[in-house]
Parts: C-alpha cells; structure tokens; sequence
C-alpha cells in the first residue's frame, strides 16, 4: 500500500497598531482591528469559503477514496468568530464527512518550544481543547509552528499523546534519503514523523502561477506523472501546503482552483497511491528508521531552519524580554493580560524584525506590513513595554518581592538540609539501641559481679596542682530468677 498525505495550514497573524513611545503607559489597546479584518475578509472570500466549497465536492464526489488534513490556529479561529464565522461553519461541515483530520498546534502560532516548554505545552493543549469544541475531533496528530521540529520537541509531543507529527523533508537532515517514507522520534520512536516533499510541495504553492518556471503551466497529468515517478521508490507522498495558496498566494485567474479539482482524480487514475490522512499513515505504516535532528528545523526559506523568526540582535532581544516575563504570566490571573499574552507571542512578530536580505529577502519583503525591521523592533517593544507596566501593576515584581523569593529558597534548602539529618539521626539512633541491646545481653550471660575503676583528675584552683584520684564502683551480684 501506498500513500499521499495531503495537508494545508491555515493562520493569520493578529497584527499591532502603530503603538508610539507617547502611548506607553496611556493606551493599552495593541490591534490594528480595521487591518486585521479587512485582509481575514479578503482571504475567506478569496481563498477559505471557494477552497472549502471545493474540497467538501471533492470528498463527496471520491466516496471517502479522497482525505485531506488541516491546521488552524487559534490566532485565526478568533478571528473567525468576530470576523468571518461562516468560515467556521463550512469546516464543520468537512468535520462532518469523517474524511478530515484537523491537527493540533501551538494555539498562538508562537515558538514557544524555543522560550518555555510549560507555556508550549500549555498552549498545545488548549489549542486540541478548541478543536475538539468546534469540530467534535480530537487530534491525533501534531504540526509546530512552521514545522518547527528537532529531536527534543518531538519527545515533548509524543509524551502528550501524538501518534505523528509533521516537518520538512530537509536536505541537511536526510542527507542520502529520501522523505518519501515514514520515519519516527529519535528519542521516542512511539511519534510516527511525516516529512514534506518540499519539490513538489513548492511547485503548487509557489511555482504554480509563474509564468517564466520551465515547466508552467502546471498540469495535473504531468504533476501526476512526477508523483508516479517517485511513487516507484517510495511508499509515502506527504505535501504539505498552505492553505492561502489557493485564491491568495496563487490567485484564481491562474487556475490554481481548478488544478485543485481535478488533481484527485488525476492522481487515482495515473498513480497507484492513496490518499490518507497523517493519523492514517501513523497506524498503516511502519517507519524505516529514526530520524535525527539534533537542532530545530523548519519549512522556511533556503536554510529551513530558524532565522527567518530568530537569531538576529533585534529578534533575540524580543523574544528573550517576552519569554522572561513567562513565570509572572503563570501566577496572573487577569484575562485581559493573559489574552495579550497569547498574542504577543504570534511568531509573525518577529519575522518582522527579520534582516534577511539574500535569497529570500523578497518573500520576507512581501509579508512584512513594517518599512524596515527596526520599525517592526521598536513598535514591538513599545507595546512590550507597556504589558509589562500593566503586568506589573497586577503582579508587581519588586525587591522587596525578590527578596523574599530569595528567602524562601534558602528556607527550602535548610528544609531539606535538615530532613537529611533527621534520617542520619534516626540510623544512628537504631544503631545505638542495637548495641545496647547487645551489651546487655552479654552482661546478664556472665552472672559476674561488675566491678569498674574511674580515675578523675582534678585541679586545686588555688595551687593548681592535680591529684588523681581512684573510684571504685562495686555492683552487686544479681540474681536472676529461672
């Protein structure tokens, strides 16, 4: 048996309002609500209500032959219901036919895996929670942000409970393989992983409507007959791809709706592989071996590795300010901070603040709505610095405050200093009784009189001269009764 795993991803960022010095500590409302609404409009009536249309056709036309998987956010699912819950209403309606796998994610679309494990398994969990409330699925298997993935994060996912988890077939990690089989967890091997084809994965999602690539127009029949030449050497296609491709990225002039129509049927008629979702392919396939990715990686840019989100002065300085405001955030219980919270994670932040001007300087240019990265840095921080006034405000950080901690941790180590030498004691104590007990066993077997001599020194104070003197301690014999 042979499979392809066809997933789309779906986010989009809550973005901030031009957030001035002057407006620190004066107005604490972050969100360009007129941006934010116009550009989720835009999309539902380009790419979400048309695509979902397309897709609930497609799987009522194959009769369960035809599955697909999806990935929203929680940024977006928000969005949604103040903005667009029709959208919401249509995948409930693909939630229905049983042919959908809805993934589950960082609820924020935040790198939380790289700053506190607690918040990102936090977030994890109520992002499965909102799953399961709108579509009545709980997910089974797990997509990072941007396919964020290494060998510790996916131990953390498969001790949540995942069967799979999703990232790129990365050339720097696969080295002589191919992503084209299943393969598993390095530390945990229960965690099924399903790697990207990339190649094909681009081809729809960013060469589809580019007239000067060597092979446009893109067709079904040859698409199909690139996956029939690798299906020969393969047991497994996964293309993941985002879900805005459709009518957005790729607008509909190009054809890419109906590229979309016909590419199930092409690929049941030319190639022998069946469509499946990632749960699926999690219990029908065993993985060839683990997979090692000692360092994360990701599905962006040439490097598929982090720096379009971190690594430059501008983004670590972000990202370290925020994550070390995680402890405060654990002990408040203001909604209206923890909802701020949740959002100023948004990994879009900080691709922002992304000073990447080589081989994909132009892809960051075209999804940054900030002149420069420095402008992304300072409007970020401007609003950083205000949540931190308020979080401050509802749980103050002090000296006195720290001091206190300090305090406390030093009473918990003399705590258990102390439990320590209790143990000991109490050893040394049976010890003793057991030797007691053992003398005075010896004494009564021998039935002698127990004579001892003590000789005391003592000191005249007024000569200072020492005499030693002799006692005798005579005891009487016993007599034990038989």
């Amino acid at each position: 048996m042979k499979g392809v795993c066809l997933f789309f991803e779906l986010h989009q960022p809550l973005r901030l309002r031009r957030y001035r010095f002057f407006d620190i500590g004066n107005d604490h409302y972050y969100y360009d609500d007129y941006t934010n609404e116009t550009i989720l409009r835009n999309v539902a009536e380009r790419c979400y209500l048309p695509a979902n249309k397309l897709v609930l056709k497609l799987i009522n036309k194959y009769k369960g032959e035809f599955k697909v998987s999806f990935s929203i956010t929680g940024v977006l699912i928000e969005q949604l219901e103040t903005y667009a819950p029709e959208v919401l209403d249509s995948f409930r309606e693909l939630a229905e036919t049983g042919q959908v796998e809805f993934l589950a994610e960082t609820y924020s679309h935040s790198l939380a895996c790289m700053g506190n494990k607690n918040e990102f398994i936090k977030q994890v969990n109520k992002h499965s929670q909102k799953i399961e409330q709108y579509f009545g699925i709980k997910p089974l298997s797990f997509r990072n942000t941007e396919m964020v993935y290494s060998d510790e994060i996916g131990s953390w996912v498969a001790d949540m409970g995942f069967l799979a988890m999703l990232t790129e077939g990365a050339k720097h990690i696969l080295g002589w393989r191919s992503p084209d089989f299943l393969y598993c967890n390095n530390i945990n091997p229960r965690l099924k992983v399903l790697l990207r084809n990339f190649r094909l994965s681009d081809d729809i999602a960013f060469r589809f409507g580019n007239s000067n690539w060597s092979e446009w127009p893109l067709t079904t029949e040859k698409y199909a007959s690139w996956i029939q030449k690798r299906g020969k050497d393969a047991e497994l296609l996964n293309l993941f791809i985002d879900y805005e491709t459709f009518g957005e990225h790729q607008k509909a002039e190009t054809g890419i709706f109906k590229f979309l129509e016909a590419l199930p049927g092409t690929i049941m008629k030319k190639t022998d592989l069946s469509f499946m979702t990632p749960a699926e392919v999690a219990k029908e396939f065993q993985p060839v071996s683990a997979i090692k990715v000692p360092h994360p990686i990701s599905w962006a840019d040439e490097e598929r590795d982090l720096t379009a989100w971190l690594g430059n002065d501008l983004q670590d300085a972000a990202f370290n300010k925020l994550y070390s405001l995680t402890e405060r955030i654990d002990g408040c219980e203001n909604e209206s901070i923890r909802k701020d919270w949740e959002f100023l994670q948004v990994s879009d932040h900080f691709y922002y603040m992304c000073t990447k001007f080589f081989s994909d300087g132009a892809v960051h240019s075209y999804f940054n709505p900030y002149e420069s990265p420095y402008d992304a840095f300072m409007n970020y921080m401007n609003v950083l610095s205000d949540f931190e006034i308020r979080l401050d405000s509802v749980c103050p950080e002090h000296i006195e405050n720290q001091e206190i901690k300090a305090l406390r941790n030093r009473v918990s180590e003399v705590e258990e200093e102390l439990s320590e030498r209790e143990i000991e004691l109490r050893k040394l104590r049976a010890r003793i009784k057991s030797m007691t007990i053992s003398t005075t066993s010896g004494s009564v077997k021998t039935g002698k009189t127990d004579t001892r001599t003590t000789t005391v020194k003592r000191t005249s104070k007024k000569t200072g001269a020492t005499a030693k003197i002799s006692k005798t301690t005579n005891s009487k014999k016993k007599q034990i009764k038989k």
